[in-house]
């Protein structure tokens, strides 16, 4: 089997001169619908689940661990603001993005022509189910809650006022000087004193509640029992022994990805975020489905959100002793509408036969880079490079391209003045990466980065260092494609069981190219014994970095590398190509449409358009946009006008 060269097959169409004249317009309007995808790691076309590195958890001597403060929640109202300034135009910000061939994405293994497709037009023309680690589907189609005699009444959602529950609301936050909430008892009755009780204490964890009596009238008071503990852990006495502590259930959402949707799960809830437990996260801009489990929330209560959520149902509750560990799951399966294709059936055929058969390359997606002028792999280099005036430098410098204007101005400052407390003042949202680390500047001074650069939570720190071994997997992967081919060769590595070994001259027949794995570099990998092992030698000298040795001082940007497949065959594959007349229609059914008896949509049998209805089953940590982009042969970047965020175009 050939490679094939990367052709970029554009997704432009012939369109008007008032059309380039309102792509400013179209562009805003889409951004305030739907929110653009491929902006970050929140905002990304699938689940990536990393493992994390064994150094991670390895104790090293003589390290140097960075502070690390819990994040303010100040400014949520303003987390999606762009109040200050018009930004540049998205063609703008194109120019100065990654395009594909930047992160070593340059080729195919597939031998038919491209054609051009539309991804995402809508969000629900993308819809991932999540696949357990029993290798269970996770649906939607269950709303009815599981009852036992230990479940609070209704009532205990409605005999609270709204003025009650915003006092005891801020008294479980500890935002006030009060002590204690009063709440006059009308109509007093016992039963209307135990619903009270129960009222309090399952809608506001942490608080205790007892009767008194005042100027012969009864009271109940509601008061902390154990102080700021309390909030964090949920009472253990409330909880009935026989009930599973975590209450699982499968959370269906449409555009915003999983963080967001936990974080409003929590408020409503008055609860800390660390109390749910998931597998994976999921993709903002498509509809999503998984298993979410929560500590010590009852199913009642939860199944009482689905009257009040926008975007979100909750469903197929049951009670278990246990929480979800992150990378538990299989995989997940996508379901995908590629819109107003130019493929001829024999193009298409070609295309799905040829990714069910031999499948696609295993590279890194553009949203593991990010999409400013400023990649993430550039900031992990200089992280690991120990370059820390580099990293603040990244961060904060001033950029090329389209970002918020208070971003803009922020920059602007530092550059002006190089002055945390100044810059922290252009920025209305404290919570983005650079209030964080101008926060850490403030509190720690210009000398000592390395802590300010810590307040910043750890996930988005590894971020960095994880995009740098992606970037330099991607390059290593297309040099042995290009070098060797679609075949297995002496030298190349395989796994046995966890164990990486070399592939023997007289042992190659024995294996193919599904078999071959490259490493992500560390300082517990082997590499290749063919050429391609000394190119991963030249491009970490390239970038001032020694392959041998990859610890670091500070033990959280050790990296001990890991192994990943080349070639990923995707199961389950399904296709089909149906015409359609009018592109605001779904072409397919949700979990929520079958559950509210939506029936299927009626489609012409001669319609003007056509779409590609694909469905697949990929492993945690593989692209779903990296199996779309060899089916069309084209550039998944925004730069190249990606099929990710096309209708503007329209």
């Amino acid at each position: 089997m050939e490679t094939v060269e990367m052709n970029s097959v554009s997704l432009k169409r012939p369109h008007s001169e008032d059309d380039v004249a309102n792509a400013d317009e179209i562009k805003r309007r889409k951004i305030s619908e739907k929110s653009k995808t491929g902006n970050d790691s929140g905002q990304s076309i699938e689940t990536v689940t990393e493992q994390p590195d064994k150094s991670l958890l390895e104790d090293t001597k003589n390290e140097i661990i960075p502070h690390e403060e819990s994040e303010e929640q100040e400014d949520e109202e303003l987390e999606d603001s762009d109040e200050d300034g018009d930004p540049e135009s998205f063609a703008d910000m194109m120019k100065h993005g990654l395009t594909e061939s930047d992160v070593g994405i340059t080729k195919f293994v597939s031998s038919h022509k491209g054609f051009s497709g539309i991804l995402k037009e809508r969000y629900s023309d993308f819809v991932v189910h999540e696949i357990g680690k029993d290798g269970r589907v996770s649906h939607l189609d269950d709303f009815s809650v599981p009852v036992d005699d230990e479940d609070p009444s209704e009532e205990t959602f409605t005999v609270l006022s709204d003025e009650d529950k915003q006092r005891l609301e801020e008294l479980q936050l500890l935002k006030n000087k009060e002590t204690s909430v009063a709440i006059e008892v009308i109509e007093d009755t016992k039963e209307k004193r135990t619903v009270i009780h129960q009222a309090v204490k399952s809608l506001f964890p942490g608080l205790e509640t007892k009767t008194e009596d005042r100027d012969g009238k009864k009271y109940i008071i509601a008061y902390h029992a154990a102080g700021k503990k309390a909030l964090a852990n949920p009472r253990k006495h409330s909880w009935p022994k026989s009930r599973g502590s975590y209450c699982h259930f499968v959370l269906y959402k449409e555009n915003k990805d999983t963080m967001d949707a936990i974080n409003v799960l929590s408020k409503f809830l008055r609860v800390k975020p660390n109390i749910f437990s998931y597998m994976g996260t999921k993709d903002k801009r498509a509809i999503t489905v998984q298993e979410i489990a929560v500590l010590r929330i009852t199913a009642q209560r939860l199944a009482h959100l689905n009257k009040c959520l926008m975007n979100f149902k909750l469903g197929n509750f049951s009670y278990k002793n246990h929480p979800l560990k992150l990378g538990e799951l299989q995989g997940n399966h996508f379901t995908v509408v590629l819109r107003n294709i130019t493929g001829t059936d024999d193009q298409i055929e070609q295309a799905m036969h040829s990714l069910r058969e031999i499948g696609f390359i295993n590279y890194y997606g553009m949203q593991r880079f990010g999409t400013t002028a400023v990649p993430t792999y550039q900031i992990g280099r200089a992280i690991l490079q120990n370059n820390w005036n580099e990293v603040m430098d990244l961060i904060l410098k001033p950029r090329p391209g389209a970002e918020k204007g208070y971003l803009v101005k922020c920059r602007e400052e530092w550059a002006k003045t190089k002055d945390p407390a100044a810059a922290l003042k252009k920025l209305p949202v404290k919570r983005c990466v650079e209030g964080q680390l101008l926060r850490g500047l403030l509190k720690y001074g210009m000398k000592n980065i390395i802590s300010a650069f810590g307040i910043i939570p750890r996930n988005n720190r590894l971020m960095y260092i994880h995009s740098y071994q992606s970037y330099v997997w991607n390059n290593m992967v297309s040099k042995r494609i290009e070098e060797y081919g679609l075949r297995a060769v002496p030298g190349d590595l395989t796994l046995k069981g966890a164990t990486a070994v070399h592939i023997e001259e007289g042992d190659v027949d024995n294996y193919t190219i599904h078999d071959v794995v490259m490493p992500l570099p560390g300082f517990d990998v082997i590499y290749p014994k063919h050429k391609i092992g000394e190119a991963y030698k030249e491009m970490l000298v390239a970038d001032n970095l020694d392959i041998n040795n990859m610890r670091h001082k500070i033990r959280d940007y050790s990296l001990s590398g890991a192994y990943r497949k080349i070639i990923i065959r995707p199961q389950n594959v399904r296709w089909e190509v149906v015409a359609y007349d009018d592109p605001r229609i779904p072409l397919f059914t949700t979990d929520l449409d079958k559950l509210e008896g939506k029936p299927l949509p009626v489609l012409p049998t001669d319609g003007k358009f056509r779409a590609l209805k694909m469905e697949f089953s990929l492993p945690p940590s593989t692209y779903a946009t990296m199996a779309i982009r060899e089916v069309l042969k084209m550039d998944t970047s925004i730069k190249n006008q990606t099929q990710l965020n096309t209708t503007w175009l329209r």
